[in-house]
């Protein structure tokens, strides 16, 4: 009988300590939620890459960006203040206009170092604070005209004509060498003068 309760004792033994075994499942069900973590940062740097292909490819299209000539090749540049919108006028102008327009923009401003600049009407003007604008330059097919707005007052007188009584053009063409000194005399000339106030 002893052996009897004896062997009773060691199957209860056995079961109490195969008892434990059982939370082995609780550990395999906990490490289920490490998993689902582990999903959400796959997907947050799938959403990191996505926005970084997109920038690349907006930033290259202002490169592609060509400025667009109006009638006569005249480049068409946003209106604006400073000398930047000047130079992107003068870096877009078409063919040996673009030579021109430097070489204007160069003895306007070695004769005038205190001019201002902008661009208006699809054009560069120059003037100095206070006196309005003196001079502008606008691309035609075949020539780019020089407008002096006091003009009428310039010696000797501009050639061309205009409507406004105070207002004297001059045209430059492809096959014409530029007088740089007779530029200069009316560049100076005009900057002494009251310009045009819009």
């Amino acid at each position: 009988m002893t052996k009897k309760a004896s062997s009773k004792s060691t199957k209860a033994a056995i079961k109490a300590t195969a008892k434990p075994i059982a939370p082995k499942d609780s550990k395999s069900r906990a490490k289920a939620p490490k998993s689902t973590t582990s999903e959400p940062k796959k997907t947050s740097k799938s959403t990191v890459t996505k926005p970084s292909k997109t920038t690349k490819a907006t930033a290259s299209k202002p490169k592609d960006q060509i400025p667009v000539l109006l009638t006569g090749g005249n480049p068409q540049i946003p209106k604006g203040d400073g000398d930047g919108p000047v130079q992107a006028y003068i870096a877009a102008m078409p063919g040996w206009k673009r030579d021109i327009g430097q070489q204007l923009d160069s003895l306007i401003m070695t004769t005038v170092p205190d001019v201002q600049k902008a661009v208006k009407w699809n054009s560069p003007f120059y003037g100095l604070e206070g006196k309005g604008w003196f001079l502008s330059f606008h691309c035609f097919t075949k020539y780019i005209k020089l407008t002096f707005f006091s003009g009428a007052s310039l010696r000797p007188l501009p050639p061309g004509s205009s409507k406004q009584k105070e207002v004297r053009y001059f045209d430059i063409y492809e096959s014409e060498t530029l007088d740089q000194q007779t530029l200069r005399n009316w560049i100076k000339q005009a900057s002494e003068l009251s310009g045009w106030i819009p």
